[in-house]
């Protein structure tokens, strides 16, 4: 398993080493134990998730406030996204900067997502398959994000704007100057 540290702190990239012959493949999804000893990160996840989406679906972008913060480990078993987290810890020297990949059912790789992060998504093909692992529950209460077409963020979902649906709630979210208005950052 290759594990790679993107130019976010604490945002790696997962790239599992796939094994393979005439039957199919094989590859180990997650060790825990590799890898906390290649990123120094102590992980319990207690929740998995999985979506499926047509292509166009954005979903995102979210996170769980305070107690509930969740870190995240995101991978594509079917299909293909493109999959964006933002950095909002209020602290950091790279808040308000994303890291942007193309995770799909044939490259395999995976991204962890640390707590204090927005995440999305972007599915780019029909029946894309994207499944996430959590390391705290989820609390409806906890929940916000900001809307995917935030100017300072300048994100690119390699989607015309015509093609991308979304969800009555993330229709509404906020952008980051009226976040930071109504809310305390991570």
């Amino acid at each position: 398993m290759k594990v790679t540290e993107t130019f976010l702190k604490g945002c790696f990239l997962i790239e599992p080493t796939v094994f393979g012959d005439k039957r199919g493949n094989f590859f180990e999804v997650f060790n825990k134990k590799i890898f906390e000893e290649k990123t120094g990160i102590q992980v319990n996840f207690v929740q998995d998730n999985q979506s499926i989406s047509q292509k166009g679906v954005l979903r995102g972008l979210h996170l769980q406030k305070g107690e509930h913060a969740q870190a995240k480990l995101v991978r594509v078993i079917q299909g293909k996204v493109i999959d964006v987290a933002v950095d909002f810890r209020k602290n950091s020297l790279t808040f308000g900067k994303h890291f942007s990949i193309e995770l799909s059912g044939e490259n395999n790789k995976q991204l962890f997502v640390p707590r204090g992060f927005l995440h999305g998504f972007a599915t780019l093909e029909d029946n894309t398959i994207f499944s996430y692992k959590c390391d705290n529950y989820y609390n409806k209460e906890a929940e916000d994000g900001i809307i995917y077409n935030d100017k300072t963020l300048n994100i690119d979902w390699k989607l015309s704007e015509d093609e991308i649906l979304l969800s009555e709630k993330d229709k509404n979210l906020k952008t980051i100057v009226d976040f930071k208005l109504t809310n305390e950052l991570s």
